[in-house]
């Protein structure tokens, strides 16, 4: 098998991932006065720090949707996905953005356990549930059971703001390396730290290990430029 000319990789690439995605890249490398075989490295690293980066979201999704399944479950029941005054908690939304209700109604109707709809739930759904019109009912009662290492100190709303926008910020994130979209630009140092921060709200064995691998951080400070 011949090798290709170092020359012509960097156009193969561009090629084959199309110039207009490959533009993105190029652009950044013009900037700080690199070429477009430096255009490939900073491609090829923010493809490696998403795939890094996949583990400790991973952690995190799964420790918040258990979360907040256990705090629906010590006020709705076992069974709290068909329960209906929780269902007519979550709202009615308008036009083409997500249906946080119909997500729960379509989900329990093709899943027969409540721990099956905690799988197959959006992530966004979890993150709506951070929302105030929940505090009554389930925040201002559990948040502390549920997210026992959150200082007391500072009131529920306070604590559930930043958990929502931390949600927000980490499911936005997620979609970005899911789409395999450019994610050099980020602060990614500082979303790992959300990341970390939530999971530790939970358990903070489960966020020490999630720190502990160091793979996701070592792939953040190994950027080309």
């Amino acid at each position: 098998m011949s090798s290709t000319p170092a020359q012509l990789i960097a156009p193969a690439i561009r090629l084959a991932l199309s110039p207009a995605r490959f533009a993105t890249y190029e652009a950044v490398a013009a900037a700080a006065g690199r070429s477009q075989e430096d255009a490939v490295i900073l491609y090829s690293w923010n493809a490696h720090v998403s795939g890094a980066l996949l583990t400790p979201i991973h952690i995190c999704e799964v420790a918040i949707r258990n979360a907040v399944s256990e705090a629906l479950t010590a006020v709705y029941g076992p069974h709290w996905p068909w329960d209906r005054n929780f269902e007519n908690s979550l709202p009615v939304a308008k036009g083409n953005g997500y249906q946080q209700r119909n997500d729960l109604i379509t989900t329990r109707n093709r899943y027969r356990t409540t721990d099956r709809v905690v799988v197959e739930l959006k992530f966004v759904f979890w993150e709506k549930m951070f929302t105030s019109r929940h505090d009554p009912r389930i925040w201002d009662i559990h948040l502390f059971s549920i997210f026992p290492n959150l200082p007391r100190a500072q009131p529920v709303a306070v604590h559930r703001l930043r958990l929502a926008a931390d949600l927000e910020a980490v499911r936005l994130l997620r979609n970005r390396i899911a789409h395999h979209e450019p994610i050099f630009k980020r602060n990614l140092s500082a979303e790992l730290l959300k990341v970390q921060n939530l999971v530790e709200a939970r358990c903070q064995v489960s966020a020490a290990s999630v720190m502990g691998e160091k793979q996701a951080l070592a792939a953040i400070q190994a950027k080309p430029f």
